[in-house]
């Protein structure tokens, strides 16, 4: 079987968020799990792709409203996958993939007709045609609608199919009405049915409605984004379509993420040595200037510091939280009004809580390792990492059941202590994430229990071989049976 997958980033090429590590990680899972596999890898060239190494394919032209742009095709073998690159240097050769740090680039609409229109010529170019094609998020929305449009006729594509991945419905791709004239499909697509919403283009709907198949990152995320609290205005579409949806949780690398042998944390252990995690607990501790005490349980939070994470939840239960029996551990950047929140809990708290404003991975890897919990209370989480690496550190996770963290974390229970591997909260109020975490704190202070909990998360299987499987299998049963 024959697979492309369509992906604005791709590790290790270029990365901004979750997206890049399923491009660049999914692929070569899929190999492993199937060598017969064909699946290669399409993304932009951006500035930070360097030329060397790439091959030249060759090129062709690509029409953008009343303009023609050349596009050049490059590609490089990485750990058995190729990987080509669309290359247009005034559309991608910038500093940024999407836009500066102020704002969003203006000719995005553009420059994703264009590497939407690139992925299926790149098929002539090369003379492969794939069974299906695999496009993620707004980026490449556009993908299904060209291919049941503008290649309709053409006999090679006529029995590609295609899946379209959403990573974070928030972003559509949404674009003022005059855009549909760089996209080349003509103001017939322009309706409530097809790629119109509210009065403008939205590039995300486009591949909705003609995708052959929809997933999203969890089970839980599929059924919440056809609700009008999660759906951003796209859950009627995403209804009609409901028979088409599927959920697949993603999965972690579990070689980069294994306390076994993790060159970055202070003391490699596994779930049959997990007595040895608290020397990372200790000196990680003593590294922060905090006193190391039996008693008294590490709380680690690695992440965007952002409303959608529900750090607005937590700005209000912060004061109550820092009363309880804690260490509290804050790594991450984002949002001003949350990284001002944790820099002045730190000085208040100076006993208590610690705070680096950054993406340090070293300090990431060594929080997962120290601390007894996890804490993620994210206002929506279509899949969530977090969760998934605390796990695999014997690390117990306390989340709000939302999306993701619903398919993953299941409560606790002290009457039936064979079930369960984390805490969870359901109303997103400070006294459910408050109560929930003095739930996890009683379960602490019985190490017994703690130490089932913590191994029962460690023998989850979270990785992306699992992933792997599932995607093969849903591949085949969307080529063998086309969208109705």
């Amino acid at each position: 079987m024959k697979i492309l997958l369509a992906a604005s980033e791709a590790v290790p090429f270029a990365k901004t968020g979750g997206l890049a590590d399923v491009a660049g990680t999914l692929p070569q899972n899929l190999k492993k799990q199937d060598p017969s596999l064909d699946i290669r890898v399409i993304l932009p060239k951006y500035k930070s792709i360097q030329d060397q190494d790439l091959k030249l394919e060759g090129s062709f032209k690509v029409k953008i409203g009343p303009s023609t742009k050349k596009v050049t095709i490059k590609s490089k073998v990485f750990h058995g996958v190729p990987f080509y690159f669309v290359q247009n240097d005034s559309y991608f050769h910038r500093d940024g993939l999407y836009g500066t740090c102020e704002d969003a680039y203006p000719d995005n609409a553009a420059r994703f007709a264009l590497f939407s229109q690139a992925v299926l010529k790149l098929l002539k170019l090369i003379d492969w045609f794939p069974e299906v094609i695999h496009c993620n998020d707004w980026q490449t929305g556009l993908v299904p609608v060209y291919l049941k449009s503008i290649y309709s006729q053409e006999k090679n594509y006529q029995k590609i199919r295609t899946l379209l991945t959403i990573h974070n419905i928030a972003y559509q791709g949404l674009f003022e009405a005059p855009e549909m004239l760089t996209t080349n499909l003509g103001w017939d697509f322009f309706t409530f049915d097809q790629l119109e919403f509210y009065g403008k283009v939205n590039l995300l709907k486009g591949g909705i409605v003609y995708a052959d198949a929809i997933n999203t990152v969890s089970k839980e995320y599929a059924k919440e984004i056809q609700t009008p609290l999660y759906g951003y205005g796209l859950e009627t579409v995403l209804s009609f379509h409901h028979k088409t949806i599927h959920g697949l949780l993603n999965g972690i690398d579990y070689q980069e993420w294994d306390p076994a042998s993790d060159s970055l944390i202070y003391q490699d252990y596994n779930q049959l040595s997990l007595e040895k995690k608290k020397k990372n607990k200790i000196s990680l501790l003593k590294e922060l200037n905090l006193p190391y005490q039996e008693n008294i349980p590490l709380v680690g939070i690695v992440s965007r510091l952002t409303y959608q994470k529900g750090f607005d939840l937590l700005s209000e239960a912060i004061d109550k939280i820092m009363k309880l029996n804690l260490y509290l551990i804050v790594l991450g950047k984002g949002e001003k009004i949350y990284q001002d929140l944790f820099i002045s809990m730190a000085n208040k708290y100076p006993d208590k809580l610690r705070v680096k404003i950054d993406f340090d991975d070293p300090l990431g890897h060594k929080i997962y390792a120290a601390s007894d919990m996890f804490l993620m209370p994210s206002r929506y989480e279509p899949c969530g990492l977090g969760q998934l690496i605390s796990f695999r550190y014997g690390c117990v996770p306390i989340v709000h059941k939302i999306g993701g963290l619903s398919d993953t974390v299941v409560e606790f229970n002290f009457e039936q202590e064979n079930q369960g591997n984390g805490f969870t909260f359901s109303k997103f109020s400070p006294f459910g994430l408050l109560r929930t975490i003095k739930k996890a704190l009683k379960t602490y202070q019985d190490p017994k229990i703690w130490s089932r909990l913590a191994k029962r998360g460690m023998s989850l299987d979270f990785s992306w071989s699992r992933s792997a499987k599932k995607y093969i299998k849903l591949y085949e049963k969307i080529y063998l049976a086309k969208k109705t």
